[in-house]
C-alpha cells in the first residue's frame, strides 16, 4: 500500500483518524511525535524546555528520514511541514493529506494540552498566528484536504478512504479534461499519458496534473523540467499543456480535476488575477500579476515567482543604474524586484502612457522609448518579447550599447536570443532568459509541493 501521511495543525485529529485508518487498511501507524519520545526517552515538552525548538526539529528530521516507504499511516507533528527536508522525504512515494479544522475547534481541543507554546501569545492568538504562518507550507503538504471541525474522527477516515479509492474528478470532469486536452498541442506520449489518468479505468485516481496555462505555450520547457523532477522526487504528478485561448476554460478543467497547480504565462498573467480566490501580496501589488497557481482545499492562490527569477542573479548589482524594456506582467515583476535591490530605474515602452503606469505603480521614472541613449545604464533589462518567435529582433542596436553594461534578457525561448548575442559581440556581460526561468521554477515546485530543488538540477534539465 502507498504510504499516507497525515498533515495539520495540532487538535485537527491526525492520532485518531491515524489510528482508524491503520485498523482499516491492516497497517500500523507511525507517530513521529512519539517516535522522537522513544528515540530520546524524554517528553516532547522536556525536549522543548531544556533544549529548545531548534534542537527538536533536528530530531524530527531524522525521524522524518528514517519512516518506512510504505505500508504504514504517518501522523505528523503540527511543524514538520516548514522544513523542505521533511517534506522530500515525506512526499516520497506517498499520499500526504491535509487535517484542518476552524480556530474554536483547535482551541477547545488542545487548550488542556501539555505541549510548550510556539509564541509568548496567549493560546487563541498563537493559533491563528501559526496558522497563517504554516498555511502556504500546509497546503505544499495537501494531495488531499479534510475539514475535521464538525465530523467525528470515524467518518473523516471513511472520506480519506473513499477519496483515495475514487479520487476528487468524477467521470464527468475526466471526460471534459481529455476533450480539452486533445484540442491542444500536446505531443503523443504526453496525451497518452493524461489520457491513461484520466480515463475511466485510472491506474490511480491520485495522480495529481499540473501544467501551464498560456496561448501559446507548446514552446515551454515546464514540461521536461517539471516531469523530471516528479521522476526524481518520486511525485505521483504529470505537468501538461494548458493551451487555450479562454483562460476561463483553462481554469473551469483546472479546477474540475483537482489540479495541484499551474504556470501562467503570456497573455493571462494580469487577465488570471480577478479569476483568482486570493493573490500574494507580492503579486498583488504593485506587480499586479500572477505566474503561479497553487489549487488547496478549495481555493486558487495567485503567486508571483518572476520577481525572485530577476532578482537572484544581479544581486551584485545592487544599487546600480538600471533600464527596463517592456511595461506588461513579466516587466511589473522585473520592476519589484531592481526597485528591491535599491537601483535607480527608467522604465521605457513604446507606448509611453504604459510606462508611465508601471513606473507610478512600481515607484521608478519613465520615459519615452528614444530617451535610451541619455540615462547610460549600467544595466539593461529586456522585459518585451522582442526576440521570441515569431519576432525574433533586437530591442536596441549594437550602437546603443557600452561593453561596461549588464544586459539581462527575460526572455528564455531560443536560450540566447539576438540581443543576447549582439551584447556578447559588444563585450557586455550577459545573464540570460534561463537564470530567470530556472530561479523562478524552482520557487513554483516550492509552492505546489514544500521542496527546495538545487538550481543545478533545475539547470540539467533546462539546459
Amino acid at each position: 500500500m502507498k504510504r499516507i501521511v497525515l498533515t495539520g495543525f495540532r487538535g485537527t485529529g491526525k492520532t485518531e483518524i491515524g489510528k482508524i485508518l491503520a485498523e482499516q487498511c491492516r497497517v500500523p501507524l507511525v507517530d513521529t511525535d512519539t517516535l522522537i519520545e522513544q528515540r530520546t526517552g524524554r517528553s516532547i515538552p522536556s525536549i522543548f524546555h531544556e533544549d529548545g525548538e531548534e534542537r527538536f526539529r533536528t530530531i524530527e528530521r531524522e525521524v522524518v528520514a528514517s519512516l518506512p516507504a510504505d505500508n504504514v499511516i504517518v501522523s505528523t507533528g503540527g511543524g514538520v511541514v516548514m522544513d523542505p527536508e521533511n517534506m522530500m522525504h515525506l512526499r516520497k512515494a506517498s499520499t500526504l493529506i491535509l487535517l484542518s479544522a476552524d480556530l474554536d475547534t483547535i482551541e477547545q481541543r488542545i487548550s488542556r494540552s501539555p505541549r510548550p507554546p510556539l509564541t509568548n501569545l496567549p493560546l487563541r492568538e498563537e493559533i491563528a498566528e501559526m496558522l497563517d504562518r504554516r498555511r502556504q507550507n500546509y497546503y505544499a503538504a495537501a494531495d488531499l484536504c479534510i475539514d475535521t471541525s464538525e465530523t467525528t474522527s470515524v467518518s473523516a477516515a471513511e472520506k480519506i478512504l473513499h477519496l483515495i479509492r475514487t479520487g476528487v474528478a468524477g467521470p464527468k470532469e475526466r471526460k471534459a479534461a481529455l476533450a480539452f486536452f486533445r484540442t491542444g498541442r500536446i505531443p503523443a506520449p504526453g496525451m497518452q499519458k493524461l489520457e491513461s489518468i484520466l480515463s475511466d479505468i485510472q491506474q490511480d485516481p491520485l495522480t495529481r496534473i499540473l501544467g501551464v496555462a498560456g496561448y501559446p505555450c507548446a514552446h515551454s520547457k515546464g514540461p521536461r523540467l517539471f516531469n523530471n523532477l516528479f521522476s526524481d522526487y518520486r511525485l505521483d504528478c504529470h505537468y501538461t499543456l494548458f493551451e487555450d485561448p479562454e483562460l476561463d476554460e483553462i481554469l473551469r478543467i483546472a479546477r474540475g480535476i483537482d489540479a495541484k497547480g499551474l504556470s501562467v504565462t503570456i497573455p493571462f498573467k494580469q487577465e488570471i488575477i480577478p479569476l483568482l480566490d486570493e493573490v500574494d501580496d507580492h503579486a498583488a501589488r504593485p506587480i499586479g500579476a500572477v505566474n503561479t497557481v497553487v489549487f488547496a482545499c478549495g481555493s486558487a492562490i495567485g503567486y508571483n515567482t518572476d520577481w525572485l527569477g530577476v532578482r537572484k542573479p544581479l544581486v551584485s548589482l545592487k544599487g546600480a543604474k538600471a533600464v527596463l524594456l517592456g511595461a506588461g506582467g513579466v516587466a511589473a515583476a522585473a520592476a519589484y524586484a531592481l526597485m528591491d535591490l535599491d537601483m535607480d530605474v527608467t522604465i521605457l515602452n513604446r507606448t509611453p502612457a504604459n510606462a508611465k503606469s508601471l513606473a507610478e505603480r512600481s515607484g521608478c521614472r519613465w520615459a519615452a522609448w528614444d530617451a535610451f541613449d541619455g540615462i547610460r545604464p549600467d544595466l539593461v533589462v529586456n522585459a518585451t518579447p522582442l526576440g521570441m518567435e515569431p519576432d525574433t529582433r533586437s530591442p536596441l542596436r549594437p550602437d546603443q550599447l557600452r561593453k561596461e553594461m549588464t544586459v539581462f534578457d527575460l526572455v528564455y525561448t531560443p536560450p540566447i536570443t539576438p540581443f543576447i548575442e549582439m551584447a556578447r559581440a559588444v563585450g557586455c556581460p550577459t545573464i540570460t532568459g534561463t537564470d530567470l526561468f530556472i530561479e523562478q521554477a524552482k520557487e513554483q515546485f516550492w509552492l505546489w509541493f514544500g521542496i527546495d530543488v538545487p538550481t543545478e538540477t533545475i539547470r540539467k534539465y533546462v539546459s
